[in-house]
């Protein structure tokens, strides 16, 4: 998996300038098709759902239910910036909302405490992530895969197959309940971490050593950047970023069951994958990720408001995961071809 910017189909401003305005057009809708996509989606569910789908609940509902997937996508983001894949995402976050809310529960740790734990405890995992991937030099993809399971098994011990229930406090609570202008705080929370992620990979030297690493890891190291030291890097960050959401997923479920988290891998790759095919196809980024999240969260509600079964869901997430692999499959063959 590389990460890099596909020149087939990102123009640049030298080029653009050399075209007519309808040229400009043609050359800009594959980079922000996807974009053109969500906002079509959105005034075509109005148009069609106006008693539903353009009302302040259905945002609500939107924001509410899709945060813990953004910010899972976004988590997912950072180690395919460096061409490393982390599915510990889906993993984690079953054992994270378990730990957020037993610690509480069973061991009668401070709310406060309780999620700088778990925080520190997915920064853990995602440093033993970067150890087998960079050290023991095992595919990113097996070695995520295996810590993941063992995360899952953790979980399953723990929990004996049984919900964690109990009271918590109510600042707990408060993590995922509280409104902000009329809109769920989780959906600020996406906000501030996507600006932030942003202004890194793109405006700091450690976005272009990530993007350099994703491109050619070899190149990468010959030209004085500490590969080890950035990938291991990115899995923290993706660890860390898991647990915060395993956090928020407590607060909302207020009770921890091993059975929920899993359900969020899926459609959290989704998100991360369709990023890479728009605003900057065939490169990882951020606003091409939530871009993605959005069309996942948009096209899911519309389809259950039109009275859509229980399978639609998976059915949308997988179908969207292979065009979206396809696309991205396609950038880079054109920026291959483009370089012969």
């Amino acid at each position: 998996m590389n990460s890099v910017e596909s020149d087939a189909l990102e123009p640049t401003r030298d080029e653009l300038a050399k075209l007519s305005s309808g040229g400009k057009l043609l050359r800009l809708i594959p980079v922000y098709g996807l974009v053109i996509l969500m906002f079509g989606l959105i005034i075509l569910f109005s148009i069609l759902l106006p008693n539903t789908f353009p009302t302040m609940l259905n945002v609500r509902a939107i924001i509410s239910d899709k945060a813990i997937i953004a910010l899972l996508s976004l988590a997912a983001m950072i180690p395919m910036v460096a061409g490393r894949i982390d599915l510990t995402v889906g993993y984690g976050i079953v054992l994270w909302h378990i730990l957020a809310i037993s610690l509480q529960t069973l061991y009668g740790v401070p709310w406060p405490i309780a999620c700088l734990i778990v925080l520190a405890l997915g920064a853990l995992t995602g440093v033993l992530n970067g150890f087998l991937v960079e050290i023991a030099k095992i595919d990113a993809f097996i070695a995520t895969l295996g810590t993941g399971t063992v995360l899952y098994a953790l979980a399953l011990w723990h929990t004996g197959g049984r919900q964690i229930v109990g009271i918590l406090p109510e600042g707990f609570y408060a993590l995922n309940g509280t409104f902000v202008f009329g809109l769920p705080i989780t959906g600020f929370y996406i906000l501030a971490i996507t600006v932030a992620l942003w202004i890194i990979l793109e405006y700091t030297p450690v976005g272009r050593y990530l993007y350099a690493i994703g491109a050619n890891p070899k190149a990468a190291e010959l030209n004085g950047i500490p590969t080890r030291k950035f990938v291991v890097g990115a899995f923290v960050t993706s660890g860390t970023l898991t647990a915060l959401a395993g956090i928020i997923l407590a607060s909302k479920l207020r009770i921890g069951q091993a059975s929920v988290g899993l359900e969020f891998l899926l459609p959290a790759l989704v998100g991360a994958f369709l990023g890479s095919t728009t605003i900057k196809p065939g490169r990882v980024n951020v606003w091409g990720t939530i871009v993605g999240v959005v069309i996942l969260a948009v096209g899911i509600s519309g389809i259950q408001q039109f009275g859509g079964s229980f399978w639609v869901e998976p059915m949308f997430n997988g179908l969207t995961l292979l065009i979206a692999i396809g696309i991205a499959g396609y950038a880079q063959r054109k920026k291959g071809a483009a370089h012969q």
